[in-house]
């Protein structure tokens, strides 16, 4: 699911609501070891709950006064991001 390199982590395999709960708690673990870059080239399935677990580990980020940035977001995620409004928020996205 998550495999890190570096100061990156990269996040593979479907991401949905049957599994984010787990994405999200291995995330926040490498996000406290200080990882500084999301890479989402490898996510091969999602739903919304994905840019949820954006959005928590942006807001974990801040409130660690770290900054984030996300990369090679899918184009589905870009998609909903733009409907619920909350594209700006997703620093540093990268389209794929």
């Amino acid at each position: 699911m998550i495999r890190r390199e570096g100061r990156r982590m990269l996040v593979s395999g479907p991401v949905t609501l049957a599994n984010v709960g787990r994405v999200l708690e291995e995330g926040r673990q490498h996000l406290g070891e200080g990882v500084r870059t999301v890479d989402l080239g490898e996510v091969t399935e999602m739903d919304s709950s994905l840019l949820a677990a954006l959005l928590v580990w942006l807001r974990e980020a801040k409130g660690r006064s770290r900054e984030l940035v996300f990369a090679n977001l899918p184009e589905g995620l870009q998609t909903i991001a733009r409907l619920y409004g909350v594209e700006a928020l997703l620093p540093g996205a990268g389209h794929r």
